[in-house]
């Protein structure tokens, strides 16, 4: 006799030889003993968690000698057939080889008729989503009210193909993935009873090759027992499957807990001899830390899913909840950063050193972990002394002296005493003892140009004498230097051309939010005098661009005889130069008809600007806008009777000329 795979050999034939789907067993159970059946059923679910299986059960259930019920004889004539697939009444249709309309209709057309042999006529459709819209507009009727002799059982892996009134018709049942768990238990049975040789480990990889489909892992199982010469073995599965070895995920898991560098990167050579995805054992470590994290809060969460839960508690108990969390976040990093390698292999070698190399800060009661002496410590961070202040400060004195008796400066980090710090008058800055451990104080000398001088318990270092030229004041009076007439690189080409100053508020004021720079504050005091005589004049000079925009933020001071003095805000100092000058002097000169004399200092504007007069009247007509829209009645009446609100940011005034001349 022929070879039968274990697949078909071992496929159930009634409800209690099925594995798993209990929530489905139950329901047909209770429906087919208290004869409560139904004309349609429906099964989804991923490809071999037995959908056909329990269709060809109920087949039998409807169909045995000794009546329906939920325990089929599997011995009388209709169960042997129906074990053998030639039973007349029970029509297995395979919808991606009959999609057509034509097919259906033709199949239809006998439903009229009575079974041969049996109770019910049972049409087993499977894979029904791959039916043309055609078909299930043909199967809509007889599916609703198929005659009483009839019965449908349909199966597909992809329910959201099909349409609504199909679903509306029939009783759906929802398949479950198979657990690896339940598929090592299975297959245990199984080769147990075949008498074939295996090791757990094995069992463990081909539940977890099989991504929850026992046929998967039937036809696995067949595989391995074929490659293994009779026995299943967890190298031989290891080696068929090309799947990482998890115990090397642990190993350097271990490893990282025992800061060991040499052991880390032997166990990374020793992958590498597989040629594995190392994006892949990212992602099993990666995998690993997360089962690692949860049983540190709740141990009894820890599933066996992977056969490896003893180790998943034994690691939650020696590494620290912190270090579990670094190491998570830079496996992530590492992940999204490993195309970016020049290799894969020494991405992920990148990635294990810096787990090494830097660690987190201890938490109080936590395992502490020391690397071992390759060179490699922990990165420390010195906040007070940068590494320009430090490279640059030089020993005066040094006390310390090697085996020769030649003298040295003390290192950065040695090991001596640190001197309590007293509380420091006001002319000293306390360095903490971290960075430096035997620092106890830095003076400071205010009424001087200083002199660091960092006093440690075995000498003195002292930085180079300081200028104090940063710590100049800028007045704010002061006049901006006179720049010479060389054109600078930048013109008002490179920038948003607007016909007048009244246009460039505008456009300043009503810019996305995305682009707008930040609104210019409203000056305390309203513009009068020259300040308002200034806001008036500027729409008439016809500037543009850049120097309208230097122009707009500027308020007119004073004025004798020909000399003009203007204050512009520092703010905009970065866009002023001598060439916007010479041209805002030019316009004045062109609309005056006399030369003139312009000085223009950086000071912040004690009246309003040009600029911040517009911002201030497109307020209030935002605000009218806002109160006239929000007062009128029939806004009123839609607000009251159908709850209607208004957005926010959607009510804009109209545009209209200013009789000051300015567009606002």
């Amino acid at each position: 006799m022929s070879y039968q795979v274990l697949a078909r050999k071992w496929r159930p034939r009634s409800f209690r030889e099925m594995v798993g789907q209990t929530h489905v067993l139950k329901a047909l159970i209770n429906a087919l003993d208290n004869q409560r059946l139904h004309h349609a059923y429906l099964f989804t679910g991923t490809r071999g968690v037995g959908k056909t299986t329990i269709a060809r059960i109920i087949a039998k259930c409807l169909n045995c000698e000794t009546g329906v019920s939920s325990t089929p004889c599997g011995q009388c004539s209709v169960c042997r057939e129906i074990d053998e697939g030639r039973f007349v009444d029970l029509i297995e249709v395979d919808a991606a080889s009959r999609t057509k309309v034509e097919d259906t209709r033709e199949l239809l057309d006998n439903v009229q008729y009575a079974p041969t042999r049996g109770r019910y006529k049972v049409y087993l459709i499977d894979e029904v989503h791959m039916l043309s819209t055609h078909s299930f507009n043909a199967l809509l009727k007889t599916l609703e009210e198929p005659p009483p002799h009839v019965k449908f059982l349909l199966a597909t892996t992809d329910p959201q193909k099909l349409p609504v009134t199909i679903l509306s018709r029939c009783l759906q049942f929802a398949l479950k993935n198979m657990p690896p768990e339940r598929v090592v238990e299975h297959l245990s049975h199984v080769l147990g009873v075949e008498g074939i040789p295996f090791e757990q480990d094995a069992l463990w990889l081909l539940g977890r090759a099989a991504d929850g489909s026992m046929r998967d892992a039937m036809s696995l199982t067949d595989q391995a027992i074929a490659f293994g010469e009779g026995k299943v073995l967890a190298a031989d599965v290891r080696t068929m499957l090309g799947t990482l070895d998890h115990g090397q995920v642990y190993e350097v898991l271990q490893a990282l807990l025992e800061g060991d560098a040499r052991e880390m990167l032997e166990v990374v050579q020793r992958l590498a001899e597989q040629g594995p995805d190392w994006a892949g054992v990212l992602a099993e470590m990666l995998n690993v830390l997360h089962r690692i994290a949860i049983a540190q809060l709740l141990p009894d969460a820890v599933d066996n899913g992977q056969g490896d839960r003893e180790r998943v508690l034994a690691l939650a108990q020696a590494l620290p909840a912190e270090d579990i969390q670094f190491y998570y976040q830079m496996g992530l990093i590492g992940r999204r950063d490993l195309p970016l390698a020049p290799d894969s292999r020494s991405g992920f070698e990148m990635v294990l050193l810096r787990m090494l190399a830097f660690r987190p800060a201890d938490a109080p009661g936590a395992p502490k972990t020391s690397l071992k002496h390759l060179r490699i410590s922990p990165a420390t961070t010195d906040s007070l002394i940068g590494p320009v202040a430090a490279a640059a400060m030089q020993p005066q004195t040094a006390s310390g002296s090697d085996s020769t008796g030649q003298s040295h400066p003390v290192p950065r980090g040695a090991s001596e005493k640190v001197q309590e710090i007293p509380a420091a008058p006001a002319n000293e800055a306390i360095v903490a003892s971290d960075p430096l451990p035997n620092v106890e104080k830095v003076d400071v000398p205010w009424d001087e140009p200083p002199t660091i001088a960092i006093v440690t318990a075995n000498e003195e270092w002292v930085a180079p004498p300081f200028d104090g030229a940063l710590l100049e004041p800028v007045a704010c009076a002061e006049p901006v230097e006179r720049l010479d007439d060389e054109e600078p690189q930048l013109t008002d080409e490179d920038y948003f051309e607007v016909a007048t100053q009244a246009e460039a508020c505008l456009e300043y004021f009503n810019a996305e939010p995305e682009v707008r720079p930040e609104l210019p504050q409203l000056a305390a005091q309203p513009a009068v005098g020259l300040a308002a005589e200034w806001i008036a004049l500027l729409p008439k000079l016809g500037l543009s661009g850049l120097t309208a925009s230097i122009a707009a933020n500027c308020t007119l001071v004073s004025v004798q005889e020909d000399c003009w003095l203007l204050h512009l805000d520092p703010e905009q100092s970065s866009l002023f130069n001598a060439t916007q000058q010479r041209r805002l002097v030019e316009a004045l000169n062109q609309y005056h008809g006399r030369p003139l004399k312009m000085d223009i200092q950086l000071c912040k504007p004690q009246q309003e600007t040009p600029a911040q007069a517009a911002a201030r009247r497109r307020q209030e007509r935002q605000r009218a806008a806002e109160l006239s829209i929000r007062s009128d009645p029939l806004v009123q009446e839609l607000m009251a009777q159908f709850s209607a609100t208004i957005r926010d940011g959607t009510i804009e005034p109209l545009e209209h000329s200013d009789p000051r001349g300015d567009i606002s």
